[in-house]
């Protein structure tokens, strides 16, 4: 990645296209630092979340809650596509306010989120949503618990094959801690 004052950053996508790159501003007026999470059904999203939500509360910003629909195995049949989209969308919107109800319940009320429902590969939307929010200053994500290994998204970061597209710092959270270990972390 790389780039210089008079260069602007890019970003690599999955497909090895280049994505232009804004600056980050989120400390500058008129804006505010914001912590990327990847939204789906697994605990380690809880972690990632919480561990979000306590960075925001001790230094401010904002949370961005991504879902990413993944292609669909028949994506070339239009009809079955558009239902696929429909359900995911829903279903996306049904995270947010789940997630929303557990910050609540875990005293981050105060703490603010933006909802981004995405189609496309997540490694590669979330390479996207960074390229363009320039206030997207940190990329959270929670690492499974499973002995299988830290979940697909950490690992293909570990190897590389994503994390070199990212012009952000990337947290990755244990998936084991508990709601007052991230705290104490964070």
């Amino acid at each position: 990645m790389g780039g210089s004052p008079s260069q602007p950053l890019r970003a690599t996508a999955g497909n090895g296209s280049i994505q232009p790159m804004k600056p980050r501003r989120s400390f500058e007026e008129g804006h505010r630092r914001k912590f990327l999470i990847v939204i789906d059904e697994s605990q380690e999203a809880e972690c990632a979340l919480y561990y979000a939500a306590s960075r925001v509360q001790r230094s401010s910003g904002l949370i961005v809650m991504l879902y990413a629909i993944e292609p669909g195995e028949l994506q070339n049949w239009a009809g079955v596509r558009q239902v696929q989209i429909e359900e995911e969308t829903t279903k996306a919107k049904a995270l947010f306010r789940l997630f929303r109800r557990k910050l609540a319940h875990a005293g981050f009320e105060n703490v603010e989120t933006e909802d981004v429902i995405r189609e496309g590969r997540t490694a590669e939307e979330i390479a996207k949503v960074i390229a363009e929010d320039e206030d997207i200053a940190i990329l959270v994500l929670g690492a499974s618990t499973d002995a299988k290994g830290p979940g697909p998204l950490v690992a293909s970061l570990a190897a590389g094959r994503s994390s070199g597209g990212f012009a952000v710092p990337v947290t990755v959270v244990p998936g084991q801690l508990s709601l007052a270990e991230i705290k104490a972390l964070a």
